[in-house]
């Protein structure tokens, strides 16, 4: 009884699919300038606080984001899928919100220091996860573009993050000023590092995580140098590795001693 409706279930999965591949492709755009200027207020938030006009536009992005995540649920053919797949973009929308309960009695435990960085992580963590979603949904190719403004996304709100953990602790001379967060985050994306070792906790775990990052596109860098360079050898016919055009020739070269043999051959047959 149940088997007329799993085509029609099956063809309106297909048709949300489609509809909602086709808001994705329109929004791609939009929402990834949003996601940059979002991390940027982000960043200034946590260094210098927004003033009332560029708290409202935080506000209202981060609005354009709820209905845009809302919209994409709906018409999503397996919610529960996509909420998993979307977990971390639904954590950084449902944060901002969590800023609003401070006045609730109930939820004093927040206002611990220890509570408020641990949500500073979290903050820090999402919302360059967001950005990095966005950058990721423009860049159909993953080339040496899309690394560049990846790492310039890491690196200040990573920078952000460390003044902001770092800048109350005893010994927090090395990271007292966001430019010499930025400076050491800088230092750190290029594996050299800096004369500084993070005292928290949450500083450390944002440490370790930059530092993957850092290792991980160092080595992609690394290997983008490198078949640079050996494309510009396999050009040049007197580089140590053998060009490519000395390939090509050398192919060309055995066709036509192939073909002069099959000649000589049928002209032997032929008497």
């Amino acid at each position: 009884m149940n088997s007329p409706k799993l085509p029609e279930k099956t063809a309106l999965e297909r048709e949300r699919s489609e509809i909602l591949q086709q808001i994705e492709d329109w929004l791609d755009v939009p929402m990834l300038v949003l996601s940059f200027l979002w991390v940027a207020l982000f960043v200034l938030e946590l260094t210098y606080s927004l003033n009332p006009l560029l708290e409202g536009l935080s506000i209202t992005i981060w609005i354009v984001f709820i209905i845009e995540f809302g919209v994409k649920l709906l018409l999503a053919p397996h919610k529960v899928a996509y909420l998993k797949a979307q977990w971390l973009t639904a954590i950084s929308l449902l944060l901002p919100a969590l800023r609003t309960l401070r006045i609730v009695r109930v939820l004093r435990v927040l206002q611990t220091t220890r509570a408020m960085r641990g949500l500073q992580l979290l903050r820090v963590l999402t919302r360059t996860n967001r950005s990095m979603r966005s950058l990721a949904a423009n860049f159909s190719r993953r080339g040496f573009g899309y690394v560049v403004l990846l790492t310039v996304i890491v690196t200040f709100a990573g920078a952000a993050g460390m003044y902001t953990f770092e800048q109350a602790t005893p010994n927090a001379s090395g990271l007292d000023h966001y430019g010499t967060a930025l400076w050491w985050t800088a230092m750190l994306m290029t594996t050299m590092g800096a004369d500084y070792s993070p005292q928290t906790a949450e500083g450390r775990i944002l440490f370790f995580l930059l530092a993957l990052y850092a290792f991980a596109m160092f080595g992609y860098v690394t290997a983008t140098l490198a078949t640079f360079f050996v494309g510009q050898d396999a050009d040049n016919e007197e580089a140590e590795l053998v060009g490519a055009k000395s390939i090509d020739a050398l192919r060309a070269e055995i066709i036509a001693l192939r073909s002069e043999i099959q000649n000589l051959r049928q002209s032997d047959r032929s008497p």
